[in-house]
């Protein structure tokens, strides 16, 4: 499925997150409720939305990726893919005040020790924030985020 059938992303990031997660689930409301400038789309790992573009860069569709990951460029020819502290950098760099200045500050953090940090939380994640039944649906106001 490409880009086109599924609605454009443009300039946007796509956020491909773990819809089982308690961690993830409150990530992604707390970016779509700070994400003024409307520049991220969502879509949970498990979507057949976004399967190809898993198997593309060797994550299977069926188990998540087991990291956040996201898309700057989907389906462009400069597409790339972040992950783990990469992809939270690029993330809070795209949200208003003060979040892109703790962005700076994160990446003057060596990527291995911000990465190593993100795998202990990681980790943990089901044991602290839970694991849920179902992925939680958005609300009618927010559903336009989520392809």
């Amino acid at each position: 499925m490409g880009v086109n059938e599924l609605g454009k992303t443009g300039d946007r990031l796509l956020v491909v997150f773990d819809g089982y997660c308690g961690l993830c689930n409150r990530s992604v409301r707390w970016l779509v409720a700070r994400d003024r400038g409307d520049r991220m789309r969502f879509v949970e790992s498990r979507s057949e939305k976004v399967t190809g573009l898993l198997a593309q860069y060797g994550f299977d569709a069926m188990a998540g990726p087991g990291t956040i990951l996201v898309v700057r460029g989907w389906g462009g020819s400069a597409e790339r893919v972040l992950t783990r502290s990469g992809a939270v950098v690029a993330l809070l760099h795209e949200l208003p005040r003060p979040w892109p200045q703790v962005s700076t500050a994160l990446g003057l953090v060596p990527r291995a020790v911000r990465d190593l940090g993100y795998a202990l939380v990681a980790r943990w994640r089901y044991q602290i924030w839970g694991r849920l039944e179902s992925c939680s649906l958005p609300g009618a106001e927010e559903r336009r985020r989520f392809l």
